[in-house]
């Protein structure tokens, strides 16, 4: 990675609450957060890693969907929570630029591995009988094997775009993590072509998922309303509408983040709209296909009973 060119050796995080009154609630609050998505994205992995029947390329995607979210969630939280009780919230230019790489990484991980779900549930669908065929291990392992080729290709362009960026004086970010729109705020240069470079990843990151996802969609909702069994378009729905879910939650706060100009989208806005998608979206997706999907609580409860009567 290129040596960052600035003379500006650390950063200074602004956090969420600049009323010291306000730091010890939002401490617990976010603790309370952050151990929520913990124990769920864990517990959601070990579940799908005991029980042999829900080995199947369905759930091959949630189990990795857990790990990004797990991981992710890793990414911003602790050092948030560590921001809150501490006086002057630094990190310096390799540790922030090591959080936006991370952040960058899943983020455009997880984007991808929504659209391989869709494409999952599309195959499910609108081929049931070819389902094995078609989704054997050769092909899930691939397409997983993309999805982390993209974060990391992703991740890679975004931190060697910024890392370039020179910084003068103001060293204060106005956010709660080395994130790309309040770095860019901070550059003493021209910043029309690092930018325009944002963008196109972005655009490529969140853009190209949602087509996928859309197609699939689109073809999964013909095919539904060409059955003629009220209980098939029941069931195909319900095998749906958690992913459906959890598309709209992480699409719609990212796109709202980063697909306006800062202009229309003032920061202090965008810092809530990242709250959400750092925070709530990887706490919710476990929760989400927990609650709604029959395989994983009676997978759920069978484990807690062998576990009771171990």
């Amino acid at each position: 990675m290129t040596v960052l060119n600035s003379t500006v050796t650390e950063f200074i995080l602004a956090g969420l609450a600049d009323q010291p009154g306000l730091r010890m609630p939002l401490f617990f609050l976010f603790l309370g957060f952050y151990m929520v998505t913990v124990v769920a994205n864990l517990g959601l992995i070990s579940l799908i890693g005991l029980n042999s029947h829900l080995h199947t390329p369905m759930y091959f995607f949630l189990f990795n969907l857990s790990v990004i979210d797990f991981c992710y969630s890793n990414t911003v939280i602790p050092k948030m929570l560590m921001n809150f009780i501490s006086r002057k919230n630094i990190i310096s230019h390799s540790g922030c630029m090591t959080q936006l790489f991370f952040f960058c990484f899943f983020v455009v991980s997880e984007a991808f591995i929504l659209s391989a779900m869709a494409y999952d549930r599309y195959v499910a669908i609108c081929n049931p009988l070819m389902y094995m065929v078609i989704m054997s291990p050769q092909l899930y392992i691939l397409l997983l094997l993309g999805v982390y080729v993209m974060g990391f290709s992703g991740a890679m362009a975004q931190t060697e775009n910024l890392v370039n960026l020179t910084f003068c004086a103001d060293n204060l970010i106005n956010h709660f993590m080395c994130d790309i729109l309040p770095l860019l705020e901070l550059s003493c240069n021209s910043t029309f072509i690092n930018e325009l470079v944002i963008f196109i990843v972005v655009a490529i990151g969140i853009g190209v998922p949602i087509i996928t996802i859309f197609i699939s969609y689109a073809l999964i909702l013909s095919s539904i309303l060409r059955m003629h069994s009220t209980e098939g378009r029941s069931k195909a729905f319900s095998t749906c509408s958690s992913h459906l879910i959890v598309v709209c939650l992480f699409f719609g706060s990212g796109a709202f983040m980063y697909l306006k100009p800062p202009s229309i989208l003032p920061l202090d806005q965008g810092k809530m709209s990242s709250l959400f998608y750092t925070i709530v979206v990887p706490m919710l997706n476990p929760l989400i296909y927990s609650l709604r999907n029959k395989d994983v609580k009676v997978a759920l409860r069978k484990t807690l009973v062998k576990r009771i009567l171990s």
